[in-house]
């Protein structure tokens, strides 16, 4: 396999953790500058339907993949997508705020999708 669907599948994958990384600074800016609650969750709920979508909207990406890549790639974003949509189900906007971060993550790391992307491109 050429490395091109891989790095596209990465690209993809890169860009939206940037979308991500987007609404989380909006969010973050509605809370502590405009004291927005309401703001603050809406974007939460952008964030978290962004990531309920991933899996079908990387499907144009992994559908070329070799299929043991494209199993691969099938099972981390339908986790990524159900740990939203439950996000979404249950309404819970800190479980929104906590979508791609371990436990144990720091300030300045990067969350996991944007590890996924990393290791994606690592495949070709």
């Amino acid at each position: 396999m050429s490395p091109a669907p891989i790095a596209q599948f990465a690209d993809f994958l890169a860009a939206r953790a940037v979308m991500v990384k987007t609404l989380e600074a909006e969010a973050e800016a509605l809370i502590h500058d405009k004291k927005d609650q309401a703001g603050y969750a809406a974007k939460m709920r952008e964030k978290a339907l962004l990531l309920s979508e991933l899996a079908e909207d990387a499907k144009p990406f992994t559908e070329v993949l070799d299929p043991a890549l494209k199993r691969a790639a099938a099972d981390r974003l339908e986790r990524f997508a159900g740990s939203a949509s439950m996000s979404l189900s249950v309404g819970s906007v800190f479980f929104m705020s906590a979508l791609l971060y371990p436990d144990d993550h720091r300030p300045g790391e990067p969350n996991d999708l944007e590890n996924y992307a990393v290791e994606v491109r690592s495949w070709g």
